[in-house]
């Protein structure tokens, strides 16, 4: 088998608190904590959790917006973690990110076609007549009229902005495309037809997508693999239609028992958990679910969980439901890459989403 296009290995970002006697921090803050998995070419892989559990700190560190503190993220092969500011430029043209806020991400002084042909003209010089006709493709592309890369991003509707955004990410092909709560902000018809055009995208030109939400609705209808994160680390990993039909992480559980779902005669999963998120300065001991585990045993506030994986192809970092007991103590990569032999779910089943 190929390699994937993007493998992540023990990738950890920590944010020291305050500075005390020789600038030595009072604390630290792990955002992310020794996250691995990887992504392959025309694949859509879901990252979900609660506000704060680190998923669009990943977003960041996959487009080395911000340095890890730990860890390597490999494109296609090269760790862009190492690369220096002017060897990452190079890399830029094969990863681009749509943000959450579809007007916030634009320059309110340029107008659509200037905003698609922007980031090309950072790496190869155009004629006005090959901008028009680059902007005017890529805008018929993403469902709006050419006449359109003549107007601001104040007179573009919503969902209008998130397709220039989804535009100036494909103006350079990418292989990879982060979205970060890309649907979050927008109505839900719209929300619809987003999703709809993401997935006719990658059908049609094989990118492939890490796509971070909180909705599970949307990452049902989307993913072919989700990771499941909590206070900075996966603690799920699976194939969506596997991690929905039967949940194993007892968090797992409780995140799908909370979604909503229009069915009145739906009988929900039964997975109580009380009480708050914990700090990420001072994250419990063991497994940071514990406090909140209906299952948590002794062992789970001792010993920190590793990521296993288990004989349906997931992995799991749960002593009760996945024990590490007579097994080998397997990295997380390791449990990432006995996933390979699971053959990801075509994008077609996704058409669920289409209206």
């Amino acid at each position: 088998m190929s390699n994937p296009l993007l493998t992540v290995e023990n990738l950890s970002k920590h944010y020291p608190i305050g500075a005390g006697f020789l600038k030595k921090p009072f604390s630290v803050v792990r955002a992310v904590d020794d996250v691995s998995f990887f992504v392959e070419a025309g694949e859509t892989l879901c990252i979900v959790g609660e506000s704060g559990c680190g998923k669009s700190t990943i977003a960041r560190l996959l487009m080395r917006l911000t340095d890890p503190t730990g860890g390597r993220v490999r494109i296609e092969g090269t760790d862009i973690a190492g690369l220096s500011k002017h060897e990452l430029r190079a890399h830029r043209r094969r990863m681009q990110m749509v943000f959450q806020d579809p007007y916030s991400s634009l320059n309110p002084r340029l107008t659509a076609g200037q905003i698609i042909t922007e980031p090309v003209e950072n790496f190869v010089r155009l004629s006005r007549k090959q901008r028009i006709a680059l902007a005017a493709d890529l805008l018929q592309k993403v469902g709006m009229a050419p006449e359109m890369m003549h107007r601001l991003p104040s007179e573009l509707s919503g969902g209008q902005r998130q397709r220039l955004g989804i535009a100036r990410a494909l103006a350079l092909r990418p292989s990879l495309i982060i979205a970060d709560e890309a649907v979050s902000a927008l109505d839900v018809s719209v929300q619809a037809q987003i999703l709809n055009l993401l997935m006719d995208l990658q059908q049609q030109m094989g990118i492939a997508f890490v796509f971070i939400s909180h909705d599970l609705g949307v990452v049902e209808h989307i993913a072919h693999r989700v990771a499941v994160m909590y206070l900075g680390r996966i603690v799920e990993l699976a194939a969506c239609e596997v991690l929905f039909a039967k949940p194993v992480h007892p968090y797992t559980e409780a995140l799908i028992a909370a979604a909503p779902v229009p069915d009145p005669a739906h009988i929900r999963l039964e997975a109580p958990v009380d009480g708050e998120v914990p700090s990420p300065i001072n994250p419990p001991s063991g497994c940071a679910f514990h406090p909140r585990c209906p299952l948590a045993v002794e062992r789970c506030r001792v010993d920190l969980p590793p990521l296993m994986p288990m004989a349906d192809g997931r992995a799991v970092a749960c002593h009760v439901r996945a024990p590490a007991t007579g097994m080998p103590n397997h990295s997380a990569a390791t449990a990432n890459s006995s996933l390979h032999a699971v053959e990801a779910p075509s994008a077609g089943r996704a058409s669920g989403v289409h209206r």
